[in-house]
């Protein structure tokens, strides 16, 4: 491990991510709110420590598997912290353990709140907590990627490590540009829900930041009553719209853009997650028709909530906890399999959800017929054995944590069902579960120990493990 390198690479962050928070200066100094001069100090004094990296002494970074795990786990661990800091010393979220929970939920794009009442925050903190959604959404690194200089090679690794999904590729030759365009096109998707938001009639200010949760498949809303506040049929339909275009994978619409339409619908991964997607929302549907009136108002209310906890992002338009056992259960199964590799979106992936069910009819396929040779192929490319045992790994570490934090978290005297979704809802990133932490309950009445087990989780969930895992893994420090 180059631990220089790993740390001058965090320097950088750092400063980026203090100039990052001197937006919410701005927007505290717009609405003349005193919680400016909190953001600043937190600001200028992040800028500051990171600054030291420019001026440390010019050598040659090295960054390889190694490093590239260890920036993606503790930079995210940094930024969480310096994040929190402004909510912690304003006393808007008096605990500093809650003012981390908040933070990590925010950056993880978990959007699970321990706040009880979310309008009493000021604009600046509002923003912000917003913000570090679509920071996270995209990704920290791939952020700095795209605006600091370095090298390709090393940024390749740095990269790997952070954006989720089983394999990571390079839309273009060079791993920095590709970031920008990803960048581009996140840009594009978010002022376009904006522009469509405002159409409806929702404030300019509730306009951008419902996009930046949207865009990072976050779900921080800024009404108490989440999206159900607007009481908008319009409102709702552009937000589950969105919030099915941000779980797509980014590179599909870098094709489209060259022209590659054909191609990109024809993509497998695409291809299931819509099959999911509309068998869920016509189950729930059907489920639900009791309880509503009528056919389209059912429709309505089941289609966002499926777009909300298929793309991880969370936001509420109705209390699922008063629907059918049936459709909870739908929507927990929803809360596992997750938005699509390549994007913003939260879960175990549809990618190897789908590599998982080829293998085991493979399988079973090769029990009956033990002389046929069927290799396993996906997007119309055979899978290495990389792959498979990459996603093999990753199912084992996945269930071995979530069984652990489950049990720790039943520690607080929680139904099963309450401590199995925490978990879920955390490791999933994806906000709200079931019972006192649903629809309309949060995260503050678990003890300590259970907010630190469920950071964990978010943190592990959105770097896809192996990068927080890495951390505590001690030859992973040696030196060479």
């Amino acid at each position: 491990m180059n631990l220089r390198s790993v740390f001058l690479i965090l320097g950088k962050i750092v400063f980026l991510v203090g100039l990052v928070m001197l937006i919410p200066v701005a927007i505290a100094l717009i609405y003349g709110e005193g919680i400016w001069s909190t953001y600043l100090a937190v600001a200028l004094f992040t800028a500051a420590i990171g600054s030291l990296s420019f001026v440390a002494k010019k050598k040659k970074l090295t960054v390889r598997a190694r490093e590239g795990l260890a920036i993606a786990g503790l930079v995210w661990i940094i930024v969480s912290f310096i994040g929190a800091l402004p909510f912690w010393i304003s006393g808007e979220i008096p605990s500093l353990i809650d003012a981390v929970f908040e933070t990590v939920s925010g950056f993880t794009t978990t959007g699970s709140t321990i706040l009880l009442d979310i309008e009493a925050l000021s604009h600046a903190s509002l923003f912000w907590r917003s913000f570090t959604h679509w920071i996270g959404g995209m990704g920290v690194l791939v952020l700095a990627l795209a605006l600091l200089p370095g090298n390709d090679t090393q940024s390749m690794h740095i990269m790997r490590a952070e954006v989720p999904g089983p394999t990571v590729g390079k839309l273009v030759s060079r791993i920095r540009v590709t970031a920008r365009i990803l960048y581009i096109i996140y840009i594009a998707l978010t002022v376009l829900e904006i522009g469509f938001l405002l159409i409806g009639g929702m404030p300019l200010f509730d306009s951008i930041v419902t996009s930046f949760a949207t865009a990072g498949t976050g779900g921080f809303a800024i009404k108490n009553a989440s999206i159900a506040a607007y009481n908008s049929a319009y409102i709702d339909i552009v937000i589950t719209l969105f919030m099915l275009l941000f779980s797509v994978n980014f590179t599909l619409y870098y094709m489209i853009l060259l022209g590659q339409f054909k191609t990109a619908v024809k993509s497998e991964e695409l291809r299931w997650f819509g099959g999911i997607v509309f068998v869920a929302i016509a189950l729930i549907t059907i489920d639900i028709l009791p309880l509503y009136d009528g056919f389209f108002e059912a429709l309505r209310y089941s289609s966002f909530q499926v777009a909300s906890i298929v793309s991880t992002t969370g936001f509420i338009t109705a209390n699922y906890d008063l629907w059918p056992t049936f459709s909870q259960t739908v929507l927990v199964g929803l809360m596992f399999i997750g938005a699509c590799a390549g994007s913003t979106g939260g879960g175990v992936k549809v990618y190897r959800v789908v590599v998982i069910c080829k293998t085991a009819f493979a399988n079973v396929r090769r029990q009956l017929f033990p002389r046929t040779v069927a290799p396993l192929k996906h997007e119309g490319k055979l899978l290495d054995n990389e792959v498979k045992s990459g996603i093999t790994g990753y199912m084992f570490a996945y269930i071995i944590i979530g069984t652990v934090s489950t049990l720790l978290i039943a520690l607080d005297n929680l139904n099963f069902s309450e401590a199995f979704t925490a978990m879920a809802a955390c490791l999933n990133n994806i906000g709200p579960g079931l019972g006192s932490i649903g629809a309309v309950g949060n995260f503050s009445h678990l003890s300590n120990l259970s907010k630190i087990v469920l950071i964990f989780d978010m943190l592990a969930g959105r770097l896809e493990l192996f990068p927080i895992l890495a951390i505590f893994y001690p030859t992973a420090w040696k030196k060479g």
